[in-house]
């Protein structure tokens, strides 16, 4: 009896101890969201200060990830809202909103009092009725540190017509929360997934919401079927008939006793008529396992997803595999395909012509390419890999054909008339995607280089009916790449120094402000990216390789150089 009586009072003691922690942690969580819930409050009373309209013809919006890219229902315009900016040390996050001309190619800052608290990672959805409305629902903000965070639970709306934003409150909708997907169907906008964290926990979520813009009221729905596993930054897409919604991939993290599970899902569900789910089996080219990727919808209601990021555990270390690469989800059909680009088409008429003067009595020159086919491709995978880094273009190889055309641009080269290697936004995760007249617009995102975060501010956009090439409306800006650790700067510098030694370059100036592109081995007159990649192999692979660290795989750090090499030649 009195052991059972000891073991039963170390039973109870150890319940009680834990029930003190609970409540401990509980009431940390809660002291942390207030203290955020007042630098909130703080940064509306300033807004609140502001009692006109202000609109500003402006730079390209900073650097910067998960914001919010819409395209206006009746004009040729893009709006920009929220987003936020990591430099190392300091969490920066907006609330300011951007117009983007198309024709004109000009921004416009845009001031409007009363707007929502700054915030990432929410959604903004575009509807036509009133003139033209940008509904804006959650998101987070965070402690300038990076630990603390608040998920919104608010919903706003901007009226275009009037340039006033106005924040509906409206009870039943769903808990604070970011990463969570929302699309138009119909007169209603649908909510799905998304998760919240705190000190004490993080939750994620597989509820579905629907928002009258009728009667401006919530509720929830409760879908029969098999729901999908709950996820935050999933793909959502409306099917064309409006009728429904579609879900693709998503991500999770789920704790595990030794270390954390960061699954990426990528099961596709349907969400339709009677509010019913059901799983798709789509045929196609699918695309790899990743998160981040940033998505939109294109002509004809096809799903466009770009880029991304794959991440990979290996024992304490996190590491991830960034991309570029486009893939497209027909809706109708339930395919996936990948978004091949097609190249200059006037550049192709020139081969042509090319071929089609060539002297058709020439007999063994055609055996000769002929019996030089076998090796044609293999020239092609290997300068298509050099100069863009992405499994996308080691599809367009097709053997006979392609050789033809490689040996046609050669001779082109002689005669001065090549066609520039096709430029394409570096991989990246978590940037910003719209369509408007058939035309995909992508702003800002991230990539990391070690223990590094590179925000981007440029600026591509590509024609998904011609799918010819990338056109570059912002170059990115070396200047506005912050970090701030711990004086990791100086010390890279030094390595840039060692490395240009060793290349046999120029020395550098004395003066210690020059900028720091000029350390890094020139760019010679005529040449292409892909000749400036071959020629400074080395010293990018050092410099990557110093920045990743001597753990970092070698297959990596040459995909990192090669992009490190790639922005520095098109910012010359």
């Amino acid at each position: 009896m009195g052991k059972k009586g000891k073991k039963e009072k170390k039973v109870k003691g150890a319940e009680k101890t834990a029930a003190k922690m609970e409540k401990k942690v509980s009431k940390r969580s809660k002291r942390e969201e207030d203290d955020l819930e007042a630098l909130i409050a703080e940064f509306q009373s300033l807004d609140a200060k502001k009692t006109q309209v202000v609109e500003t013809t402006c730079p390209p919006p900073s650097p910067r990830l998960n914001g919010s890219l819409s395209a206006h229902p009746e004009k040729d315009e893009l709006i920009l809202f929220g987003g936020e900016f990591f430099n190392g040390k300091k969490t920066y996050l907006y609330n300011d909103l951007f117009f983007y001309n198309i024709r004109k190619n000009t921004w416009v800052k845009s001031e409007i009092p009363n707007p929502p608290p700054p915030r990432c990672s929410h959604q903004a959805v575009v509807v036509p009725q009133g003139g033209g409305q940008l509904w804006v629902f959650g998101g987070e903000f965070a402690s300038p540190n990076g630990e603390q965070f608040y998920h919104y639970k608010d919903l706003w709306v901007l009226h275009f017509a009037t340039h006033t934003w106005e924040n509906i409150k409206a009870p039943g909708g769903p808990s604070g929360r970011s990463g969570h997907r929302m699309v138009l169907s119909k007169k209603q906008l649908l909510v799905f997934g998304g998760f919240h964290e705190s000190t004490r926990d993080f939750i994620y979520y597989n509820d579905v919401y629907s928002f009258s813009l009728d009667t401006f009221s919530w509720s929830r729905l409760s879908p029969s079927g098999s729901a999908p596993s709950p996820r935050s930054a999933c793909q959502m897409t409306s099917t064309p008939d409006g009728m429904g919604v579609i879900i693709y991939g998503g991500y999770s993290k789920v704790v595990r006793v030794s270390s954390d599970s960061l699954p990426r899902i990528v099961v596709i569900f349907l969400l339709y008529k009677k509010w019913s789910w059901s799983r798709l089996n789509p045929s196609g080219s699918k695309p790899p396992p990743r998160s981040g990727f940033s998505l939109a919808v294109g002509p004809a209601g096809r799903a466009v997803l770009f880029g991304g990021v794959c991440d990979e555990e290996e024992e304490e270390s996190l590491e991830g595999d960034f991309y570029n690469d486009l893939y497209l989800y027909d809706t109708v059909k339930n395919r996936w395909f990948p978004g091949v680009l097609r190249g200059n088409k006037t550049e192709k008429k020139k081969r042509r012509r090319v071929k089609k003067d060539m002297a058709e009595g020439e007999e063994a020159e055609r055996e000769e390419e002929e019996a030089a086919a076998p090796q044609g491709p293999t020239e092609i995978i290997k300068e298509i890999v050099t100069e863009d880094g992405t499994v996308m273009t080691i599809k367009e190889v097709i053997p006979g054909p392609q050789v033809q055309e490689e040996e046609e641009e050669e001779e082109e080269e002689e005669d001065g008339s090549a066609t520039a290697p096709l430029i394409e936004p570096c991989p990246r995760s978590s940037a910003m995607a719209t369509v408007r007249q058939g035309k995909l617009y992508l702003y800002g995102g991230m990539f990391e280089v070690g223990d590094r975060q590179f925000t981007l501010n440029d600026f591509y956009c590509l024609d998904l009916h011609k799918m010819d090439q990338w056109e570059v409306l912002v170059e990115m800006d070396p200047k506005t790449q912050e970090w701030l650790e711990e004086s990791e700067s100086e010390d890279d510098e030094e390595e840039e120094e060692e490395a240009k030694g060793a290349e046999g370059e120029e020395e550098e100036s004395e003066e210690e402000s020059e900028d720091e592109e000029e350390k890094h081995p020139a760019v010679q007159e005529g040449e292409t990216v892909t000749d400036y990649q071959n020629r400074t192999e080395q010293y990018w692979i050092g410099l990557a390789r110093a920045n990743m660290g001597s753990d970092a795989k070698d297959k990596k750090v040459a995909k990192v150089a090669l992009a490190m090499a790639k922005v520095f030649y098109e910012d010359q």
